[in-house]
């Protein structure tokens, strides 16, 4: 079932144009910003396919041909989302928040979460991991993006322009993800909802330069939740134990949030599955979890109290780790 935002869309980024003349693409943002760092396939994955773009003009090119395409997901608004925030339901990633019984028997959710004393050649967990698809919520240029509200005060008109029913599952989850983009962090926690990879670049730099490195989950097969096993090789990445770590959310088009955390470490881990198949993941461990809410999933999972010991989760594939270099 595909859905109606493309006229939506079309329409903005002529208005756009019109206004404030030709738009840069990301791609070319993140070249100027970042020229030594290459873009991890989680932010690839969700640009518009070349072609859409024209460098020499700088302008949008198939708008009058049917090519733009927002990447609204099929299902999105019966509650398909990433592997980590499907349907209505709070994300694992935001640390404030109390487990939801749903969370609790989701074993994609509970298998994500380990401790660091367990990072090592030979561990075994039970994971699932897919692939991001083509039609994935793919990134607007930030002046298409910046011209659409994100705000629970513009809850209706946003939907209204979205073409969202009133009342389905689809706008709640619309309203979920601005509500959690709109509350505040843990205690030592800096964070932001980024509504474009030109934004996402920005808040990064903020919080740790420009001499970083974006790292993400790659995938060569989807698999079904199985066994796998962590191969030899695992390294810590970055030379700093600080990052920024920017979760895909569930909405229309492409929303993270990205949030910093003192005290946080990443590795690469290599992982063998039943099938043969590899993963080339990326784990974030928490050393401070002191002012996370007790009764997170992490904690439940674990069996462990805030504060005690390193927690650690895996990322899946179309979420973002920002390290220093």
């Amino acid at each position: 079932m595909e859905f109606p935002l493309f006229h939506i869309v079309t329409f903005l980024m002529l208005v756009v144009v019109a206004t404030n003349g030709a738009m840069v693409p990301p791609q070319l943002y993140w070249k100027s910003m970042l020229p030594n760092s290459p873009m991890p396939k989680a932010i690839t994955n969700l640009l518009h396919p070349a072609g859409y773009w024209s460098e020499e003009k700088g302008t949008w090119v198939d708008v009058g041909k049917g090519g733009v395409d927002v990447g609204v997901r099929k299902g999105y608004y019966e509650g398909g989302g990433t592997d980590v925030n499907v349907g209505v339901g709070r994300s694992p990633f935001i640390y404030n928040y109390a487990a939801s019984e749903t969370q609790l028997h989701d074993k994609q959710n509970v298998a994500l979460f380990f401790l660091e004393k367990d990072l090592h050649h030979g561990t075994k967990m039970n994971l699932q991991f897919t692939k991001t698809t083509s039609n994935a919520a793919a990134f607007l240029p930030r002046q298409v993006a910046n011209s659409m509200p994100f705000s629970s005060n513009k809850a209706e008109y946003i939907l209204n322009k979205l073409n969202i029913k009133k009342g389905s599952k689809g706008a709640q989850i619309v309203k979920n993800t601005i509500s959690e983009c709109e509350e505040h962090g843990i205690e030592g926690e800096e964070k932001s909802c980024v509504t474009s990879l030109e934004s996402m670049v920005d808040f990064t730099i903020s919080k740790l330069g420009k001499n970083v490195e974006a790292v993400s989950t790659e995938v060569n097969k989807e698999s079904e939740l199985q066994q796998y096993i962590i191969a030899q090789g695992v390294k810590k990445l970055g030379e700093k134990n600080k990052a920024v770590v920017c979760h895909k959310e569930n909405y229309p088009y492409a929303v993270f949030f990205c949030h910093k955390t003192e005290k946080t470490k990443a590795y690469s881990v290599p992982l063998v599955g039943a099938d043969g198949s590899r993963v080339n993941a990326i784990a974030v461990c928490h050393t401070d979890t002191s002012k996370w809410n007790p009764k997170h999933l992490a904690f439940q999972v674990l069996k462990v109290k805030p504060g005690t010991v390193p927690v650690c989760h895996l990322l899946p594939e179309d979420h973002v780790v920002w390290i220093s270099k």
